[in-house]
């Protein structure tokens, strides 16, 4: 498997072609939308979903591209039912590329996966059920936006309801501050040391020069609203910094380590390990993304090439 390139593919595919026991970490971003499942995941599905969202006064999140018809509609048991189906397809999912990463990834390392806090328990099931055990999840606290659920004041006065101001403050939602990423790890080999000094994996490096304090489960002070490139389409393109403080966290920065993305976008992981010097392996199955991946990478190295 050729290292420091994004192999345009299924994640899962791709995955099996890869030694066991060769990668020492992964960090990923999957995708959240349960419609994905039985789906084609390419730029054509992508847009179609976007462009769904855009049209759709009841979807919370229009820069994600969800599709699945479960933001809106009745909440009967049809739909609940509907709901329940969706996630457990997803966690389904999720096992059939945890088990291979568990598979690729050696004793003790470690794993962090994106999620939503409505989802990411869902995440844990499913790589606990592959052989990983969970360690913590870490809060990424960002930017909030304004809350688009249901305001039953505002709903209620458009009625003519004449109880509306009684029902001020009430809402369907709160307003999310925090994104989740799951730590998982593949088990040690009889001991933290015994796995450090065999595998070069295990261990979280909680204290840097970088770092002011040990470092907790809360990562703050990154902001989600880092500029894009104008050619980056992706719809939830994550911070390089964040990146790069979560590669720190998880694996020494010497050459003879590998981590692998296999849901790797529009990029930013690649970025971020190009940056720190670190060798990686990337998956997408969006030709797209891998375009504007590649042009990021190599704007990057044009980049650090002039100082």
């Amino acid at each position: 498997m050729k290292l420091n390139t994004i192999i345009n593919g299924d994640a899962i595919s791709v995955m099996k072609s890869i030694k066991s026991e060769s990668v020492h970490s992964l960090i990923t971003d999957p995708p959240y939308n349960y419609e994905i499942i039985g789906k084609n995941w390419n730029g054509n599905e992508v847009d179609r979903r976007i462009d769904n969202a855009a049209n759709n006064g009841s979807t919370l999140v229009k820069n994600i591209p969800y599709g699945s018809g479960l933001a809106g509609g009745v909440r009967n048991k049809r739909w609940y039912k509907k709901n329940r189906d969706n996630i457990i397809q997803y966690e389904n999912w999720c096992e059939k590329w945890a088990e291979e990463a568990y598979r690729i990834l050696k004793p003790g390392s470690l794993a962090l996966v994106f999620n939503s806090t409505r989802t990411v328990a869902h995440v844990q099931t499913a790589f606990e059920n592959v052989g990983f055990y969970a360690r913590d999840i870490i809060v990424w606290k960002r930017n909030s936006g304004i809350p688009r659920g249901l305001n039953a004041e505002k709903k209620l006065a458009k009625e003519g309801n004449p109880s509306a101001t009684k029902w001020h403050g009430w809402h369907s939602a709160l307003r999310n501050e925090w994104e989740a990423i799951a730590v998982l790890q593949k088990p040690l080999e009889n001991n933290y040391l015994n796995t450090l000094k065999k595998y070069n994996t295990g261990l979280l490096h909680t204290r840097r020069e970088d770092i002011d304090g040990f470092q907790s489960n809360i990562i703050e002070n990154i902001s989600n609203r880092e500029k894009k490139d104008e050619f980056n389409t992706h719809p939830t393109v994550k911070p390089v910094k964040l990146m790069e403080d979560l590669i720190k966290l998880i694996m020494p920065l010497n050459s003879s380590n590998i981590l692998i993305d296999p849901f790797i976008g529009s990029g930013t992981t690649a970025v971020a390990c190009q940056n720190l010097g670190v060798n990686w392996i990337g998956i997408e199955i969006n030709k797209n993304y891998v375009d504007i991946a590649n042009k990021r990478l190599n704007l990057d190295t044009h980049q650090q090439s002039l100082f």
